[in-house]
Order: structure tokens, then sequence, then C-alpha cells
């Protein structure tokens, strides 16, 4: 009875320090990997978009920045530049959705979420609104505007009427303007486009520089995970749901399922640098969290699905889907939660 007695007070002695020995010996490089990939292509393509709206400029200073004398004169060299600027905002976007959980949930990175995706106008929020202005070279200043994605989405695609020139141009040429077919201010889109640049440069630098720990990983994930209703609430408030009703500046070009998708995925990566540890403490709930994940991003990316093939979601099917979602998202972080503390793994509050 003694002998068992001192068995059981030296397991107990050991969990703690095991479960150190395995957070220092669990390889989180990955995390890294997946993201200063995703950060580099995102330079390529910053870098372009920086060079075409450059173009653009220069296009509408030598027409006196006269933009109906712009369209008549040079349409096929504004619409290249135009739709170069575009394409190059189309890969950026998803590339960083890609690594959204990353960038937002680690505290080192999170500030670079709110310039680049995430953060309102100063106006909108004095306190944890972006922090940068834009100068433009007439020497107009736009004071904490809004993230960059989105002043640089309203400003191709004409969404904020202060952003547009109001000249609506036939940028693909088919006889007709679209949706999003109207000449940019020059001066504002060069702007964005050179800040947009330097942030993403800056965030490479400091990511760079990082180097991730199992806490940094169990944050991002419960910081994350458990965010679908604020995604699902964009998408109910976008085109994509509420059509031309829809009086969001931001998120008309690529739908939020899209987003949550590229999101969860990048989640999962994360999940999977911790797995190993988790298996250690428990092998049932590990498997059932990384499943759990899986099929949350499948349920994301089948109505994204069908959001392509024609199907149009009304607002009261948007919130029930999200409600749905959300009520996964935090049953998941609930449980990487729980094996945080048998970790002793220091989550934020």
């Amino acid at each position: 009875m003694k002998r068992m007695l001192w068995i059981g007070l030296l397991m107990g002695l050991f969990v703690l320090p095991m479960g150190l020995f395995a957070q220092e010996t669990t390889d989180v490089g990955a995390i890294k990997t997946y993201l200063m990939t995703n950060v580099t292509a995102l330079q390529t393509h910053a870098t372009r978009l920086e060079q075409a709206a450059l173009d653009y400029y220069n296009l509408a200073e030598t027409a006196g920045f006269d933009y109906a004398a712009l369209w008549s004169n040079e349409r096929v060299e504004t619409s290249v530049a135009l739709l170069t600027a575009k394409d190059a905002w189309l890969i950026a976007s998803p590339l960083y959705e890609q690594v959204e959980g990353v960038v937002a949930g680690v505290p080192l990175l999170s500030q670079f979420d709110v310039e680049l995706d995430a953060g309102v106008s100063g106006a909108e929020d004095p306190e944890g609104g972006v922090r940068f202005n834009l100068t433009l070279r007439d020497g107009r200043t736009l004071e904490r505007p809004g993230n960059l994605f989105g002043v640089l989405e309203s400003t191709l695609w004409g969404t904020r009427e202060a952003y547009t020139t109001g000249v609506r141009a036939d940028l693909n040429l088919n006889s007709s303007a679209d949706f999003g077919e109207t000449l940019p201010d020059a001066a504002l889109l060069l702007a964005a486009a050179e800040t947009f640049r330097a942030t993403i440069d800056d965030l490479y630098q400091t990511a760079e520089g990082w180097t991730p720990t199992v806490e940094d990983a169990f944050t991002a994930l419960v910081v994350m995970v458990p965010t679908m209703s604020e995604y699902f609430g964009s998408w109910r408030e976008s085109r994509f749901v509420a059509g031309d009703d829809a009086t969001q500046a931001e998120f008309v070009v690529i739908s939020r399922l899209a987003d949550i998708r590229d999101i969860l995925g990048g989640l999962i990566v994360i999940y999977d640098s911790v797995s190993p540890l988790i298996e250690g403490v428990d092998p049932a709930q590990n498997s059932q969290i990384r499943q759990d994940l899986i099929d949350l991003q499948t349920y994301v990316n089948d109505l994204y699905t069908q959001e392509q093939e024609g199907r149009v979601f009304t607002p009261e099917e948007a919130d029930l889907f999200g409600n749905e979602a959300q009520g996964r998202a935090q049953g998941i972080a609930g449980q990487i939660a729980q094996i945080a503390a048998l970790l002793n793994i220091a989550l934020p509050e």
C-alpha cells in the first residue's frame, strides 16, 4: 500500500516537469515557415500593385488629372494599369487571409492586422483604429482612414464616392461599364498602394525576427477560432447577401465566406504544429479537435460553393449559419483552452 502511494506521489511530481519538457521540445517552426512563405508572396503582389498605381498616376498627371480626357485618350494604358492593380489586390487578399490567424493572434504581430485588414478609421475608433495617415502627392492628407485592404478595395472598385473621380470606364472593354468600373483618384490610390507595400515589408521584417512559441500557437487558436460571428456578420451586410441594399464599402469583391475558409485553413496549420503536444496529453481529444476544425472549414466551404454556384442567401440564413459556426467554434476553443490548462500554458484573459 505504501509503495503504491509513493509511486502515485512521484508520478504527480513529474506531471508538470514533463509537460514543460514537452512544450520545450515541440517544434512550432512550421508556423513561421507558413507565415513567411505567404508574406513573401504578399510582397510580390504589393509591389505589383504599387507599380500599377504609379503607372496610373503618371497617366493621370500627364492628362492634367482631367480624368474624362484621360479615359478618352488613353483607354488601353489606363485599363492595363487599373486591371493589373485589381489583379494584384485579388491575389494579395486571400494570401493575407490564410495567415491572418497568425498575424492577428500573435501579440507581437497583431498591430499589423489592424493596419492591413481589420482596423477601422480613427474617426470610428479613436483608441483602437488604424494609426497611419495617407499623405497624397497633391498635399492632401487622409487621417487614419481605415485598414489598407479596405481603402484599396473601395478605391479600386469605386465603392467610396470620395475615393473616385466619378468617371465611368469600361476597363475590360466589353462595351459596358460594369460594377467597379470607375476611375479612381490617382493620388489616393498611389498613396494607399505605397503604404500597403511598406506595411507588408515591415510585417516581413518583424516576422523574420520572431521565434514562435507554443504559447503563441495556443494564443492564436483561442483568440481567432471563436470569431466566426464577426465574419458572418460582415458577410450578412455585404453585397453578397444584401445585394443592392448593401451599404458596406468593403467586402464587395471577395465573399467573406472565402475569407473565413482561408482563415480556418491557416488555423489548422497552427493547430497541426501543436498537435503532437496535445497527442501526448489526450490522443482522443487531439483527434477530435482537429476533426472539428476540418469540419468547420468544410461547413463554411460548402456555403461558399453554393454561393459561387448562384445561390443568394437571405440575411436570416446568414444569421442562422453564423450562429451555427460560432457555436462550433466556441466549442473548439473551449477544448483547446482545456488542453492549455493541462499543459500549464498561460492564455490571455
